[in-house]
């Protein structure tokens, strides 16, 4: 039997911010196929982590491999397949959903009608269609982080890296796009979250790794997890408690 492929993997990765050690010596290795939550207290490293396999920060040390592409020495073709979405929807508030979408499919140089179907595809499948012509400036939080969404949707990404995609969105929307992650990992593609609705990971993640102060310190199933923890009834959010403050009181 052929082993996983590795949608992501990270050797060694390291980041700081002047005497401030944000990523230190990292490794991890995302299988295609898997979605997989990244876990940690607040300033534990996720997001600068993100950001340098995004290639929005360059990295102190360590490789970064997506889909066996060097991203550090080749970083246009592993962005060619990969896809970010912050925390805070960024988008052109004077354009409609359709030109944004549009837009966002002229950069990765997909062709105009081929653009135009998959924007129309995604806003049908966002609940989007009928805001098409409407100005993304009067858009409420979640519909907001809707179109970003389907903006990061738009070019068929392998690797999907979501930062807290969940937040400020209502129960209705939130279920949409927990529906499209699913989907989306089910054809094959890798997707990180990051959140800190731990139930949300609890109920999507094949894996979860928890790091703190820039170092992953447990990563498994929910089930592997509550056994390093010692307790296997524990929801993840006792797990994930037990696991960091032991690692905080041990530092």
């Amino acid at each position: 039997m052929s082993s996983p492929v590795s949608a992501l993997k990270l050797t060694g990765l390291a980041k700081s911010f002047g005497a401030s050690i944000a990523v230190d010596c990292l490794d991890l290795d995302i299988r295609a196929g898997e979605f997989y939550a990244l876990l940690g207290p607040n300033g534990a490293g996720k997001t600068t982590t993100l950001r340098m396999v995004a290639g929005l920060l360059s990295a102190d040390a360590g490789g970064i491999e997506i889909f066996g592409i060097n991203a550090r020495r080749a970083p246009i073709e592993a962005k060619r397949i990969t896809a970010w979405l912050p925390d805070e929807p960024m988008l052109y508030d004077k354009l409609n959903p359709l030109e944004y979408l549009e837009f966002v499919a002229g950069l990765w140089s997909i062709d105009a009608s081929e653009a135009q179907s998959r924007a129309r595809e995604l806003c049908e499948m966002l609940d989007l269609w009928k805001h098409r012509h409407e100005r993304c400036e009067g858009f409420s939080r979640g519909m907001k982080q809707k179109v970003a969404l389907a903006g990061a949707l738009i070019h068929n990404p392998r690797l999907l890296m979501l930062d807290e995609p969940l937040t400020g969105l209502d129960a209705a929307i939130a279920r949409q796009v927990k529906d499209i992650l699913v989907e989306r990992v089910r054809a094959g593609a890798a997707i990180i979250l990051t959140t800190h609705i731990l139930e949300v990971a609890e109920r999507l993640a094949d894996r979860i790794g928890i790091i703190q102060r820039g170092r992953l310190i447990a990563e498994g199933t929910l089930a592997q997890l509550r056994g390093v923890s010692g307790s296997s009834q524990s929801t993840l959010e006792d797990v994930f408690l037990r696991l960091t403050q032991a690692t905080e009181l041990a530092a």
